[in-house]
């Protein structure tokens, strides 16, 4: 007679005898038990130490949630920023955040209603910023990390939120304007399509930096000026003229009935620095994906590249905008 420590039966499949009712049941001796915990022990082992790809595993579904996982959300205090949070989260316009950005905001004349400052921060370069606003006389208010964090849409802010009025754009002849006013010929950077904020943050600071007088973007199937973009140029958007067309390729003509020269910077054009940039002209910048549009390409005056020589055959558009604008502000400011 074997010693049986528990009685394993399936419930689903019970048998019943046909002359007694009773269930069947299956009895282990000693050493079958100890087999089986040592079975037991091993598979959790090897799911412990589970080394499978992330291709090998399913895919997370932030969307999909379990009975613990919706009670752990509502008793939960805490936050934890994710990617997928960030995705949902909208950042409304007139907010600038970001050390850099705010201290250049500071610079301008623009209206701040109000400066929020991560509660407990008070080092750095954001004392410095804390006593600027105060002079002008904007209230600086302390706040949560997570409420700043919400605000940013979990963008990083360097613990700095700046409320302001949303910059307002301008018209092509206001650019136009400018560059009368500094006794220059015209330099201007048109954005075709670009929708990445980073990226156009990126490009605003390359041409602010070269000394562009404005800067052209469609009302349509591109960013605008959210704070991701004020935060990516690091402050240069407080300092360059923005003009939002309907059409890129009716704003190409208007420049070119003003004297304009526009150029577009893609691949399999003329070498950049053989192109004559000394005169009124415009560069055209597309998205990394599609580049500059057709139409936009056939209304130009020329195409312009980058010789690549190594294995790659691309720049980041903001990249090739930098070393573009380079040698356009240096063709701008040599002696005719």
């Amino acid at each position: 007679m074997y010693k049986c420590s528990r009685i394993w039966y399936n419930r689903r499949r019970k048998r019943r005898d046909e002359n007694a009712e009773s269930f069947t049941v299956q009895v282990f001796p000693a050493t079958e038990q100890k087999k089986r915990r040592y079975i037991k022990v091993m598979d959790f082992e090897k799911k412990k130490n589970n080394t499978a790809t992330p291709q090998e595993r399913p895919a997370f579904r932030p969307d999909h949630y379990g009975r613990r996982q919706a009670q752990k959300a509502m008793t939960n205090t805490g936050h934890a920023a994710t990617a997928h949070d960030a995705a949902a989260c909208e950042t409304p316009d007139g907010l600038v955040f970001g050390r850099n950005a705010v201290r250049e905001l500071l610079k301008t004349d623009r209206q701040i209603d109000k400066i929020l400052v991560r509660k407990g921060d008070r080092e750095g370069s954001i004392v410095v910023l804390v006593a600027q606003a105060v002079e002008r006389g904007i209230p600086v208010v302390e706040a949560d990390r997570d409420k700043l964090d919400v605000m940013s849409g979990f963008a990083p802010h360097q613990g700095i939120i700046a409320m302001t009025a949303e910059k307002e754009y301008v018209n092509i002849e206001d650019i136009l304007a400018i560059a009368k006013e500094r006794a220059e010929a015209p330099l201007i950077v048109i954005a075709d399509g670009i929708t990445d904020p980073y990226n156009l943050g990126a490009l605003i600071r390359c041409a602010e930096g070269c000394g562009a007088h404005g800067l052209i973007i469609p009302k349509r199937r591109a960013v605008g000026l959210t704070p991701l973009v004020t935060k990516a140029s690091a402050g240069a958007l407080e300092h360059m003229a923005i003009a939002r067309v309907p059409n890129i390729a009716a704003a190409v003509r208007t420049l070119q009935d003003a004297g304009v020269w526009v150029y577009a910077a893609e691949a399999g054009g003329s070498c950049f620095y053989e192109a004559d940039l000394t005169g009124a002209c415009a560069l055209v910048f597309g998205s990394e994906g599609n580049g500059v549009s057709r139409v936009v390409k056939e209304v130009c005056d020329g195409v312009i590249s980058i010789p690549m020589y190594g294995k790659v055959n691309s720049f980041n558009v903001s990249t090739a905008a930098a070393v573009i604008l380079a040698e356009a502000a240096k063709q701008h400011r040599q002696p005719r």
